[in-house]
Order: structure tokens, then C-alpha cells, then sequence
């Protein structure tokens, strides 16, 4: 950027800005309203720029304009606005096909016998991937933005003479299809990992995790009858006359369980069930009770992190506790992600839940908590997605319908035992998935790696008989200076016309 030595340049090289080796620099026009016929011309947005540098055409707005430029072949396309995080997204153009970009985002075109349009685009994705960007944009409510004249004038960069840039852009290309390759087949890999903890759970639950098992303790175990009975025993003993019979669970839907096994809901194993804490934000601070919220709820346990914390007195602490083996259920968001659920452990500190929650607290004598969580992991989004209430982009649902999900029932013995083999089956999937997770994030910063050694000229050999990067500015500088002349004697001519 403009603090770079540039005597540190390799030979042939020089310091140039986005202005000076562009045509134009223009940002696009806002959408309007995008139509769902697809009608008229497809209008490229912020999130059609991947965050490797690589146009999205995944989902591709249509807008109806009477005039407006196309992007062309060797266009770069700079995202001017959006979060921090992801302001300065880029992406060249590789096709002409007549679209057209939104206002956040500015169209480069760049000179074409000074720079190649790849190699431009390299360069603003690679201060885009180290933040460059990011520290320098200017900050609006929930938005950033980077604007032409900053894009013009305050970033420089290094310029290599062009034929040089060819064999980098070709280099890099090469190095990273590779990276790319392996990339691909690492997600495969997490795919595969995902599919096997699915298969886990349903064999799980359909009794062949523990079939072995069974035969082994057969006339050991309590069957599901016997059990719900014991429960419904304990219930009237405890709630005497407010004791209310629960309707029997309707199964008529549900898959076939194995031989001792029952139906049974949420009801029959509940000790009790209770929404969580609301307080004004003037409650919350630096100090105080760490309070979970939705965001702290992760494909079926609890993650630490972005913890908020609330200045309550002994009595709301006691009342909204989270205890160990408490479930925590979410019971506001987007329809896909209601539901989720996951078990408070021992050995955090004291934590309390916020409203969108329900502390859910099972009568444990009868029911394994982490058994009861693990079935919320493969039955809960497809229940809750049937019995959720919509609102404008949220669903919810209530303590009842909660109560009224369906589990499987069978004795804590056996429920016991297939939390061990779940867990036991997950951990090798953990052990596996953690190497792959580090194995890319090696791979970005290999990525990064190669980005950097291009630009300071030490990933391909160079040529001395490479004209000088110098030579070309000076050429575009030239030319502009006479385009200029001529145009001011233009001007001027028509002006005595007049």
C-alpha cells in the first residue's frame, strides 16, 4: 500500500494506483425492484462476488432498465459497500453477457496495454483477504463503504512490466486450481462426516446401534410400559389432585420402534418447562451473570462465546439458573433453526437464558438428557418446521408444542448406553473433522501465501527483456495528456463557434 519502500520493487517494477491505470472507475445503479420472471437484464449484487474472488452466479437478480453500460470482458468489479468484513470483495469479469451491477459495487476498466485486468483483480483481492479494507473504509449504520476516490487515488500497488504479469496471473491460476482442488475434496470430506453422525443418530434410534446389546441384557432391562407407568405414578403422587391424565402419543406417523421400546412426549418427562429472562438493554453490561442466547446453541451443544452478561439479583439468578443436564431450546428464529437444542454441562460458571429460550428440565431418574438431545437432533427441525408459528421472517413455538413432541421411550439403562456409542461414534467423526478444518485453514493461508510472494515478484522468474512497468506509465500518461489537449481545444473551438 502507499507505505511500501519502492526501492524494495523488483527490477522492472514500479508503484502505481488504481486511477492511474483505469479507463474508468464507476460505481453501478441501485436495483429498483428485482423481478422474479427473471425479465430484462441480470443486475450482479454484493453476494454474486464470492469471497475467493470468483463471480457467484448462484443467485442472480433480474432488474427491467431502459439505458445502463454492461460490464464487459476484463472488467473488474469492486464491492463498495456492505459489512466491514466483507467491503472490497473483487472479481474480474470473464464473459460478456450484457450485465449490468448494483450501486454497491464500482466497474475498474482498465487500460488494456498497460495492465491485465486479472492481475489488478488479484491485487485488490489479496488487500481484501488481509484487511486492508476493512481498516480503511468508512463506517455506516451496519454498513461499510470504500468510495471511487479512495479507490482511485490512496490505493497502490505494485505493477510488474505486462508481460511479467502474464506468467504471474498464469502461475497463481495454476497454483490455485490445485489449492482449490484439494479444498473441494476436504468439504467433501466434512459432507461425508456430516452424513455419517445423520446415520449414527438414525441407527440410533431405530435400535440398531444397541441390537447386540439388547440380546445381551435381554429380561434386564425395563420396558417402555412399565416405565411410563412408574412415571404416571410419580406424577399424580407429586401434583395429586391437580394431576391431569396426558393424551397418549398419537404414533401413527412415527417410524416402528424396537421390542420394549414406547412412545411417549416431552410431557410425560418434563419436571418443568420455563421461557427465559427478558430484560431492557441497560441491564446488560461488562460485568455481572453470563446470559445464553439462540447464538449460543450450535448443531447440538452449547458454544462459549460473544457471552453477554445481566446486573440481576439473587432471586432473578435463582429463578432463570441453568443447571447441569437442563436442555436449552430455542423457541424464536428463522424456521430452519427453531428447535435447536443442546445440554447445559457441569463445570461452567453460574449462566442464566435469555427469552427466545426454554429451559427444558427432565425428570432424570427416567429420562438421559443427552438421549433426549441427541433425538432433537434428527427430529426436532422436521417437527417444529410442521408446528412453528411464522411471523415476518421468524418462527416460534410455545411450551406446548414443545410438550407435545414426541420421544422414544425405553429404559435409562439403554438410553445410557446409546448416548456412550453415539458419543463414541461422534468423537472419531470429531477427531477427523478437526484435522480437515486444519488442513483449510492451512490452505487459506497458503492461499494468501501465494498471493503475497506474486506481488513482491518472487513466484516466477523474470525477464530482462521485459519492458520496464515505467515505460508503460509513462506511455498512458502521455496519451491522457493528449487527450486532454485536444479535448480543452475542442472545447475552446466550440466556444468561438458560439
Amino acid at each position: 500500500m502507499e507505505t511500501e519502500n519502492d526501492n524494495a520493487l523488483p527490477r522492472g517494477w514500479v508503484r502505481t494506483t488504481v486511477g492511474d491505470i483505469s479507463e474508468t472507475i464507476n460505481p453501478g445503479f441501485p436495483s429498483g425492484k428485482h423481478n422474479k420472471e427473471n425479465r430484462g437484464v441480470p443486475h450482479l449484487r454484493p453476494m454474486n462476488i464470492s469471497p475467493h474472488g470468483e463471480i457467484d452466479l448462484s443467485d442472480v437478480k433480474s432488474v427491467e432498465v431502459d439505458k445502463y453500460e454492461p460490464l464487459k470482458v476484463g472488467d473488474v468489479l469492486f464491492n463498495n459497500t456492505n459489512s466491514p468484513v466483507w467491503v472490497g470483495k473483487t472479481a474480474v469479469i470473464k464473459q460478456d453477457s450484457g450485465w449490468a451491477y448494483s450501486n454497491h459495487m464500482t466497474r475498474i476498466r482498465p487500460i488494456n496495454q498497460a495492465i491485465d485486468s486479472t492481475w489488478l483483480s488479484m491485487v485488490l483481492h489479496y488487500f481484501f483477504v488481509i484487511g486492508f479494507f476493512r481498516a480503511n473504509c468508512t463506517h455506516h449504520v451496519n454498513q461499510a463503504s470504500i468510495n471511487s476516490h479512495f479507490l482511485s487515488k490512496r490505493v497502490s500497488f505494485p505493477l510488474p512490466p505486462l508481460p511479467e504479469q502474464h506468467r504471474i496471473v498464469a502461475k497463481i491460476e495454476e497454483l490455485l486450481t490445485r489449492l482449490d482442488a484439494g479444498v473441494k475434496a476436504l468439504n467433501a470430506v466434512k459432507a461425508q462426516l456430516k452424513r455419517y453422525r445423520q446415520s449414527v443418530l438414525r441407527c440410533a434410534f431405530d435400535g440398531k446401534l444397541t441390537a447386540e446389546w439388547r440380546v445381551a441384557h435381554k429380561g434386564k432391562l425395563e420396558p417402555a410400559s412399565v416405565l411410563l407407568e412408574r412415571i404416571k405414578e410419580e406424577r399424580k403422587e407429586q401434583l395429586g389432585n391437580k394431576y391431569k391424565e396426558l393424551p397418549p402419543v398419537d404414533a401413527s406417523e412415527l417410524p416402528e420402534l424396537p421390542e420394549g421400546w414406547g412412545w411417549a412426549s416431552v410431557f410425560h418427562t418434563a419436571e418443568s418447562m420455563k421461557n427465559g429472562i427478558y430484560r431492557p438493554p441497560h441491564f446488560y453490561g461488562e460485568q455481572g451473570t453470563a446470559c445464553l442466547r439462540m447464538y449460543n446453541i450450535e448443531k447440538g451443544f452449547l458454544v462459549w462465546k460473544d457471552i453477554k452478561r445481566m446486573n440481576l439479583d439473587d432471586e432473578e439468578i435463582h429463578e432463570y439458573q441453568l443447571l447441569p443436564d437442563d436442555i436449552l431450546v430455542n423457541r424464536v428464529n428463522s424456521r430452519e433453526l427453531v428447535g435447536k437444542a443442546a445440554v447445559f454441562p457441569s463445570g461452567l460458571e453460574t449462566c442464566v437464558y435469555e427469552s427466545k429460550n426454554i429451559r427444558l428440565r427432565l425428570q432424570r431418574r427416567f429420562v438421559e438428557s443427552k438421549f433426549v438431545n441427541f433425538w432433537f437432533l434428527i427430529y426436532s427441525q422436521r417437527y417444529f418446521n410442521r408446528n412453528a408459528q411464522q411471523t415476518v421472517g421468524m418462527a416460534s413455538i410455545n411450551q406446548e408444542q414443545l410438550g407435545a413432541m414426541p420421544i422414544p421411550l425405553l429404559s435409562i439403562t439403554e438410553q445410557q448406553q446409546i448416548v456412550s456409542e453415539i458419543e463414541r461414534h461422534f468423537s472419531v467423526a470429531d477427531v477427523i473433522e478437526r484435522s480437515v478444518d486444519q488442513s483449510i485453514t492451512q490452505s487459506e493461508r497458503l492461499r494468501q501465501s501465494i498471493l503475497k510472494k506474486a506481488f513482491e515478484g518472487k513466484l516466477v522468474p523474470q525477464d530482462p527483456s521485459d519492458e520496464p512497468a515505467e515505460r508503460l506509465l509513462e506511455r498512458i500518461r502521455a496519451d491522457r495528456k493528449n487527450e486532454n489537449t485536444k479535448s480543452n481545444q475542442e472545447s475552446m473551438r466550440g466556444q468561438t463557434l458560439n
